[in-house]
């Protein structure tokens, strides 16, 4: 479990993080959401104990991690700053990591098979691709077997597939009861891999709900298309219902689908499809945080 409580850190006269307050619950992939410069990384960091808080806690397992006993058993982590020695093999980087916490050297390669690096763990980091170094930090997180992830852009640099790979992976430790959270920018990404999110803008708490039920609260559309497509939009635009041509004689709709098949049989207009557009996780964020981007 993580809990944030009343977090403030301040930079001089900037003010990172603002009276922020959510707690991620085990057994679950939580996603953690913000445009650039909303807080994620030093929120992160506090977490991690690499940042002290002007004020508030910030705490895994219910204490601070730097009073945690063997935190690389407790907490696995992955920061888009980690480093690595160019000059190691993906195997032997492992090994000092493992040494370092107290593991054994059989753990090493378990976590270069579950992350698909057996084959490359011989390479020089140096000779290691985006995706690959990526994954090599993942390892190094999951060497103690944790109950916590914390993941900073753990998708940056893989492939399709290799984020379809990273997908499952995260399903499969949630399943198994660890606490996930994982701070991205790919929103379609997320909204697959999440079970629920935590959202902050300019530091501050937004939202936290399940990645459906916040999809939910975005203004949906309906999709209508009509060889009589002017005639329908003017109709709504009579109503007060905002409409905005989409091409090849479509229109988006902010009415539910029952309403605008009632209104165009009122008018006599034809219709050739009518569907009820899902909002997305983007389109709620992008309404929750004024339009600001993750980047």
């Amino acid at each position: 479990m993580i809990e944030v409580h009343a977090l403030t850190k301040r930079y001089g006269r900037t003010v990172a993080v603002d009276d922020l307050s959510f707690r991620v619950e085990p057994a679950r992939v939580t996603g953690f959401l913000g445009p650039n410069g909303a807080g994620k990384t030093t929120t992160l960091r506090t977490l991690l104990g690499l940042v002290r808080p002007t004020s508030g806690t910030a705490t895994v397992l219910g204490m601070p991690y730097r009073e945690l006993d063997e935190p690389t058993r407790r907490v696995g982590a992955v920061l888009e700053a980690t480093s690595y020695h160019p000059g190691r093999s993906g195997r032997n980087h492992l090994r000092v990591a493992a040494a370092a916490g107290g593991l054994t050297r059989s753990r090493v390669d378990e976590v270069l098979e579950l992350v698909q690096l057996s084959a490359d763990a011989h390479r020089r980091l140096r000779g290691y691709s985006l995706g690959m170094r990526q994954r090599l930090h993942l390892a190094t997180a999951l060497l103690g077997d944790p109950e916590v992830l914390v993941l900073d852009e753990p998708a940056n640099g893989l492939d399709p597939a290799g984020m379809r790979w990273l997908r499952d992976l995260l399903r499969r430790l949630a399943d198994g009861g660890r606490t996930v959270l994982v701070s991205s920018h790919v929103l379609a990404e997320v909204e697959q891999i999440a079970d629920e999110v935590v959202i902050i803008h300019r530091g501050r708490f937004v939202a936290q709900s399940s990645t459906a039920e916040l999809a939910a609260r975005a203004t949906a559309a309906t999709r209508v298309r009509s060889p009589q497509a002017a005639r329908l939009q003017e109709a709504l635009a009579g109503q007060q219902i905002g409409v905005r041509g989409t091409g090849d004689d479509a229109l988006a709709v902010d009415a539910a689908p029952e309403r605008v098949g009632e209104l165009a049989a009122a008018h006599g207009v034809v219709l050739h499809e009518l569907v009820a557009e899902r909002a997305t996780l983007e389109e709620a964020f992008l309404e929750l945080t004024g339009g600001e981007t993750t980047r």
